[in-house]
């Protein structure tokens, strides 16, 4: 499998496991000029934006870590452009999620960013 391949693998597993716990989801590898949300969804009330970060092993650090400063500032353009898209408010309630698959293990981290 190439890159591409295996993030839509992996990224299709964070969609399995968000709608086990509940979550409706709205898109996935949303995309505009600025840059791509992996997964958006919603919790009750709540727009989730999640960036889905995988590894086979830990040996080149945390994935948490993986999400720079840099592209939390894109991911967060990126989620205005969708909420006003979207006609939501900029004040509609919303979270940054990272989920974080190692191996087989899933890490869902709320309000990562």
């Amino acid at each position: 499998m190439n890159k591409r391949e295996v993030g839509s693998k992996y990224e299709n597993i964070a969609v399995s496991y968000l709608q086990e716990q509940g979550y409706t989801i709205l898109e996935q590898n949303y995309r505009n000029r600025i840059g791509e949300i992996d997964i958006i969804a919603k919790q009750n009330d709540i727009v989730v934006f999640v960036e889905v970060k995988y590894r086979k092993t830990a040996s080149f650090g945390y994935l948490e870590e993986a999400v720079s400063f840099s592209k939390q500032k894109i991911i967060r353009k990126v989620a205005e452009f969708f909420l006003a898209g979207e006609q939501l408010s900029l004040d509609t309630e919303c979270r940054f999620d990272v989920i974080a698959i190692l191996g087989e293990e899933i890490n869902h981290i709320e309000n990562a960013f």
